[in-house]
């Protein structure tokens, strides 16, 4: 008898369990779907991951439904506005695509596009020691010390603060978490910090320091030592006038 009653009570508990299963299902769906279908506005969204400095095609987007309450500003409704601009910063699937994450291509290298307004990118010849061991990805933030020789002493100072790595070697992603030795650092910065890096590297050697991007303060500058012009000293000795009848004569006396 124990028997005949444990295989209707196991169906009836399979049942009992499906049917809840089925139940948080439908709930679950209920919640993802937009509360009001009506009030919702098509917006441009990533169909798959769009790299960082990635001119975007027609490909990589799509158009979605989105609560017209919940639309955050600067989205895009039309995906011709997007086709053919350059991507800023990267954008993964199903992600809104922002005015202020992209930009004009109006020709050129797609580097030339995300280098900001009123500033430059200069390259900066490095090895896997100024390098940061090849830890340096676009993106990154990193201050210039540099080195140069006077007479036999070795001066280094901070030349710069705070700047922004738009490319290592040929390379703009920063998609690659792993270490690797690069040749050469493309930095953006206004003209007059271009002219400051230029004359520390004919001047010496430099070396970069990977900042935390978090870290937004800036360290005091030294000021930079001007060697100190040696002036002639004049020792006064006095004077002694000697009177011979007509004959005068004048001589120093020594201290």
């Amino acid at each position: 008898m124990p028997k005949r009653r444990t295989l209707p009570m196991f169906i009836v508990a399979l049942l009992l369990g499906l049917g809840a299963a089925w139940l948080a299902n439908g709930w679950v769906q209920a919640r993802l779907q937009p509360a009001d279908v009506t009030d919702a506005t098509m917006v441009v969204v990533a169909a798959l991951e769009i790299p960082f400095a990635e001119k975007i095609e027609e490909m990589h987007l799509k158009t979605v439904k989105w609560p017209s309450d919940m639309l955050p500003a600067g989205a895009v409704s039309d995906p011709a506005e997007v086709v053919g601009k350059i991507a800023k910063q990267g954008f993964f699937p199903d992600e809104i695509i922002l005015q202020e994450r992209i930009t004009e291509h109006l020709g050129g290298s797609t580097l030339s596009a995300i280098v900001e307004p009123s500033k430059r990118a200069i390259t900066v010849r490095v090895n896997d020691v100024i390098g940061v061991a090849g830890f340096l990805l676009p993106g990154n933030r990193v201050d210039v010390l540099a080195s140069r020789k006077i007479k036999k002493r070795v001066e280094t100072r901070t030349v710069l603060q705070d700047m922004k790595v738009l490319a290592v070697d040929q390379t703009a992603s920063p998609e690659k978490d792993k270490p690797v030795v690069v040749r050469a650092v493309t930095l953006e910065m206004t003209p007059a910090e271009a002219e400051i890096l230029v004359k520390a590297s004919q001047e010496g050697s430099l070396q970069l320091t990977l900042r935390n991007p978090l870290d937004q303060q800036l360290a005091a500058k030294k000021p930079e030592k001007k060697p100190v012009k040696k002036t002639a000293t004049r020792t006064y000795r006095p004077k002694v006038t000697i009177i011979r009848g007509t004959e005068v004569k004048t001589t120093s006396v020594k201290p």
